[in-house]
């Protein structure tokens, strides 16, 4: 890995050239200049033929909550190679790289936003999140949704107000990412977009919208509410649209119910797969994850790609938390036998232990199962943004 290095703000030139040209999109000044701000958050790494640039990859330092506790992630973005360097294998050796910095970090999670699942699983991520897409009649939404309250436009953002909500709605989602103030203004709020908030009649805040109106057509950027009565008084605020818009599109989370709370749920609903996750770091990463019931576990971890993490560990959870111990060599019924990615996947709660075992992506005996549906929160996935 000699080729590789960090690269710096002397290097913007050569890394946005190359994201320009992989991703098909101009810059303006002013664009570039956004651009290169933002990467300054950013760990750049390329692999160098001298003085030239054949590939690079982007890690972000960001956090998500995992059944309400906070864990350090590695987002990995902007992963692009010249035509003339491609199929070399440069990609991978970034991404064993940047699996490497990121567990010396103490980055124990990484996600990133696929270009190709098949490329990305080969090297240990799994497909975690799916979003669902609606497109929605507006005659849908226009009726008394019975909620106490009222919405309040605001033509400036009250980030702390937002925020507020934003956290207390996205912890209980795994994967939702920790916002800082820079992240609001540079990645949600940067277009300008219009703002509502919701208030119940005691005037506490109990749910925001994100949205824009254009061409007939009601886009919600992001809805978070934290009661019924919340997310009623927004689709109240949507459906009273009616004599300028004829369509609504909003992505939502997987497990969402819109069409259980309309009259006619006769309406577009697609789950699109959206974002992958993978364990960087497997006994630092169990050892931080908070379970739901105490107990003992044994598990084989298989990590293809990034060795590292191969092991037998035995897990002594007590008070939600797990004592592990790396075992040199164990074998039996009782073990749960896994890939990373099927770890990633059923720890994050995309899926529940008992459907991977249904499947035949998770070895074990069935009461070695039902011991983990036990242990293993549930909690289903979401992410909200984008990198």
């Amino acid at each position: 890995m000699t080729n590789i290095k960090q690269l710096t703000e002397k290097d913007y030139d050569q890394i946005f050239s190359l994201s320009q040209y992989a991703f098909q999109y101009e810059l303006s000044y002013e664009e570039l200049e956004k651009k290169k701000a933002e990467a300054k958050q950013h760990k750049i790494w390329g692999w160098m033929e001298g003085e030239e640039m054949g590939a690079k990859l982007h890690i972000i330092p960001l956090a998500s909550y995992i059944n309400g506790k906070t864990f350090n992630m590695g987002g990995i973005s902007s992963v692009a190679t010249w035509p003339e360097y491609r199929r070399k294998g440069l990609v991978k050796e970034l991404l064993s790289h940047a699996l490497h910095d990121m567990k010396k970090n103490g980055q124990h999670l990484c996600l990133l936003h696929p270009f190709s699942f098949p490329f990305y699983h080969k090297y240990g991520w799994e497909y975690t999140f799916t979003e669902q897409h609606y497109s929605t009649p507006i005659n849908r939404m226009k009726k008394d949704w019975k909620a106490s309250g009222y919405v309040k436009r605001s033509t400036t953002a009250d980030i702390p107000l937002l925020h507020q909500m934003y956290t207390s709605y996205a912890k209980s989602y795994n994967g939702m990412l920790v916002r800082d103030e820079f992240w609001w203004e540079q990645r949600v709020l940067k277009d300008q977009p219009h703002i509502a908030v919701g208030y119940n009649k005691q005037h506490k805040p109990e749910g925001y919208i994100i949205f824009t109106v254009k061409d007939k057509v009601f886009t919600v950027k992001e809805m978070v509410y934290n009661s019924l009565n919340g997310r009623k008084l927004l689709l109240q605020f949507i459906g009273n649209h009616d004599s300028m818009v004829e369509n609504t599109k909003m992505v939502v989370p997987e497990d969402d119910q819109l069409a259980l709370l309309v009259d006619d749920p006769r309406f577009e609903q697609r789950l699109i797969p959206y974002f992958m996750a993978r364990i960087v770091d497997v006994p630092a990463f169990l050892a931080e994850y908070p379970f739901q019931a105490d107990g003992s576990l044994s598990i084989l971890v298989e990590d293809k790609f990034f060795p590292e993490n191969n092991g037998n560990y035995h897990l002594r959870i007590e008070n939600g938390q797990a004592e592990v111990s790396s075992v040199p060599g164990f074998s039996g019924n009782s073990i749960v036998y896994s890939s990373i990615q099927v770890l990633s996947g059923m720890l994050l709660g995309y899926r529940r232990p008992m459907d991977y075992y249904r499947l035949g992506e998770l070895k074990a005996d069935l009461k070695t199962i039902q011991h983990l549906e036990k242990v293993v929160p549930r909690r289903s996935t979401f992410f909200a943004d984008f990198f």
